[in-house]
């Protein structure tokens, strides 16, 4: 009995012990990165406050505040100016950021779509990826303001060019991750499935899109990522409304403290996006690390 009463109470003691293992580390992230933000804040006002930097080159947080709060409401155009105009360009700064992150959706979500079943094909056709493989990886290679010039010359200065742009920026992170997925399966799986009478079809959803799926969440946080970073060249030519549009426009205008505001929104925005799409990916693939 004696021994039935310990048992229970190291089990008891374990399941008490556990949820401070699991969340004591991550309260202990949280902390650390807020003391780092809390820190860069401190750092960043001081320097400003003490005008070691000319506020022209790097405006205090209280500036690019202002600037955020200001480019979503309306304001007077200039002080004593009766009327009031709206936002940053006639529109408010959430609505730049619904409209980048719309042709995101419209660009990225194609080659999120088109990208899995393309890399499929080369990772289980050896033809096939030596004749499409070269120019995957020159498109690959390719910066985005390389073709951007192309792409007005071909869709115009509308969103057309944007959405292309933004398709061609994510595509190849996507088709690459999904072949790196297909070549890891195990031919001993692949073997092990047809011994056990399974057809090819079978072969191609028991066990090679399983095994695949994580590297194929994996090519898309890359592949959002870097359609993200290059929403500012997508919008340099008639990007009103959008974020990256805004940002360079208030650069031009030499309004850094709203620059700094589209800076950190978009960066912000990025941080959100891939984190939803791991979350996403922890739900849709939760065997992943465990086979």
């Amino acid at each position: 009995m004696s021994e039935i009463g310990l048992r229970v109470s190291g089990r008891w003691a374990a399941g008490v012990s556990v949820p401070r293992a699991i969340f004591a580390p991550r309260l202990r992230r949280i902390g650390v990165r807020t003391l780092s933000v809390l820190a860069l804040l401190g750092l960043w006002w001081a320097v400003t406050a003490a005008r070691l930097i000319d506020p022209q080159f790097l405006p205090g947080p209280s500036a690019v505040w202002h600037a955020f709060v200001r480019a979503n409401s309306w304001h007077p155009p200039a002080p004593g100016v009766p009327r009031e105009v709206r936002g940053e360009q006639n529109y408010f700064l959430w609505e730049h950021l619904v409209a980048s992150l719309q042709r995101i959706g419209a660009g990225a979500g194609a080659a999120i779509v088109v990208g899995p079943i393309v890399g499929f094909v080369l990772g289980t056709s050896r033809i096939v990826a030596a004749v499409v493989e070269p120019y995957l990886n020159f498109l690959r290679a390719l910066p985005p303001l390389g073709y951007i010039g192309l792409l007005i010359v071909w869709f115009g200065i509308g969103d057309t060019a944007k959405i292309w742009l933004l398709f061609l920026a994510a595509f190849p992170p996507v088709v690459v991750a999904t072949m790196a997925g297909v070549h890891g399966v195990s031919l001993d799986r692949i073997n092990a499935a047809r011994s056990l009478g399974a057809s090819r079809v079978q072969v191609v959803t028991r066990v090679l899109l399983p095994a695949t799926l994580p590297e194929v969440i994996g090519g898309i946080r890359v592949a959002i990522g870097f359609a993200w970073t290059t929403v500012v060249a997508a919008e340099l030519n008639n990007g009103i409304p959008g974020i990256g549009g805004l940002a360079y426009l208030s650069g031009q205008r030499l309004d850094t403290a709203l620059t700094l505001a589209c800076i950190i929104v978009i960066g912000l925005t990025a941080l959100a996006l891939d984190a939803a799409i791991k979350g996403i990916g922890a739900i849709a693939v939760p065997w992943k690390g465990r086979a």
